[in-house]
């Protein structure tokens, strides 16, 4: 059975009590969670991992690494790092993308490496293959597609992006309505192609059912893929992207009947000014389930900082209601990152949704706060360092420029406001 049927036939799991322990919420109500859909717990039967996680309302917000190799860096050793510096760095899952080299090996390999829930789009690899084999990608046959979707999941894949909302319906909406962008999701993109040269509905669409299946047999998580995301800020909030999540509102419907974890997956570009609503639609549309979001990215202009701008979307969508970030690198839209880009990008989006568990009063999301300014009254810079969300880097950048013999650092030296305050209150620092 289910995690969801489990829980629905009155066993409270082991991996639900210490979830409801580390994020201090009351188990009951994290049950109840799970069983309405509202909170998710992806793990495969057939992974063995140390680190569970809960995705949904009331929890810590939660990140996310892409990585995964191309055909110009199909670098298995590569990716293994960067599955290594992510989970060092603190990100909750690991999605592989990979579409170059073995990638049956390459995500045998990272399943077997990964102490996290790992993540996949199966569509890459039925793309991948029918180029291959067939010469094009829109030669993959429905057959194909789901022979690899039980093929990773009889690996042990834990969650997968399914892009079962491009229908036909969208994509007329997406060619009335116009873009600039047109469609930037890898997934979307083929499925629209397949949809397009094969003059049929998508499978993924069509034949939800066995799909279902496939994830009941296997406790799978669905992650209900946004393939028309808007690719630039006048894209953003259109009719195409309305249309898929319609759609996947009723599928939400569908795979909670089953008794199947579900997610869904949002924008994309999105201005500032639109992130709040596109996560209440989401909430509203697909009736509480989680929101998995990429970035958002709230300017196009920042090729080489777009970590950056994915954080500050990141922020304000997680404090909006979005539950799980999917971490965007300095070198999106440029190229496939380094193991350096994976590093940054985890730390930052891991700030971006610490700083919205805050905003929205999680429980003990303040208490690292108060700690560190403790710390920092005190002028332990120890203590400071090691409390720091990146260690290595606070380590790094105090040592650098360390004021030898003093306590306080080069910035302001003697001049240091807490010092000074400290002789003219006449206050002691508290050890």
């Amino acid at each position: 059975m289910t995690l969801i049927k489990r829980i629905q036939a009155g066993e409270v799991p082991e991996v639900v009590k210490n979830i409801a322990k580390n994020e201090l919420i009351e188990l009951e109500i994290l049950l109840e969670r799970i069983a309405d859909g509202r909170v998710v717990i992806p793990n495969n039967i057939n992974h063995s991992i140390s680190k569970f996680v809960g995705i949904g309302k009331g929890l810590t917000t939660k990140v996310n690494a892409n990585i995964g190799t191309s055909e110009d860096y199909p670098f298995l050793e590569e990716e293994l790092k960067k599955l290594e510096v992510s989970v060092e760095v603190g990100t909750d899952t690991v999605m592989d993308l990979s579409t170059g080299g073995n990638l049956d090996s390459i995500r045998r390999e990272i399943l077997k490496k990964s102490t996290v829930p790992i993540g996949t789009v199966p569509i890459y690899q039925a793309a991948v293959d029918a180029k291959f084999k067939l010469g094009s990608i829109v030669e993959m046959t429905k057959e194909h597609i789901f022979e690899v979707i039980r093929k990773q999941a009889k690996d042990g894949v834990d969650f997968m992006t399914i892009h079962c909302g491009v229908t036909r319906k969208a994509l007329d909406a997406l060619n009335k309505d116009g873009r600039i962008m047109d469609v930037v999701s890898r997934g979307g993109a083929f499925t629209i192609g397949w949809i397009l040269h094969n003059n049929r509905e998508n499978p993924l669409y069509e034949e939800f059912d066995e799909l279902l299946n496939i994830a009941k047999e296997y406790d799978i998580t669905l992650s209900l893929g946004d393939g028309m995301r808007p690719g630039c800020l006048a894209d953003a909030t259109d009719r195409a992207q309305i249309q898929e999540l319609l759609t996947l509102g009723e599928l939400v419907d569908r795979a909670r009947e089953a008794g199947v974890q579900t997610m869904v997956e949002g924008p994309g570009h999105v201005p500032f000014d639109q992130i709040e609503m596109n996560i209440k639609l989401e909430k509203e549309i697909c009736k509480g389930a989680p929101f998995y979001v990429l970035g958002p990215i709230v300017t196009d202009v920042a090729p080489g900082y777009d970590h950056i701008t994915s954080a500050i979307g990141g922020t304000l969508a997680a404090s909006a209601g979005a539950d799980f970030l999917c971490y965007v690198t300095s070198r999106e839209h440029l190229g496939l990152p380094t193991v350096g880009d994976v590093r940054e990008g985890v730390v930052v989006s891991r700030i971006a949704a610490h700083a919205a568990d805050i905003a929205k009063k999680i429980p003990g999301a303040k208490d690292w706060d108060l700690e560190m300014a403790k710390a920092r009254r005190r002028l332990d810079w120890e203590e400071e360092i090691k409390l720091a969300i990146d260690p290595e880097k606070a380590r790094e950048g105090y040592e650098e420029r360390k004021k030898k013999g003093e306590d306080v650092c080069t910035m302001c030296g003697d001049f240091c406001a807490l010092k000074v305050i400290d002789e003219y209150l006449g206050k002691t620092r508290q050890g």
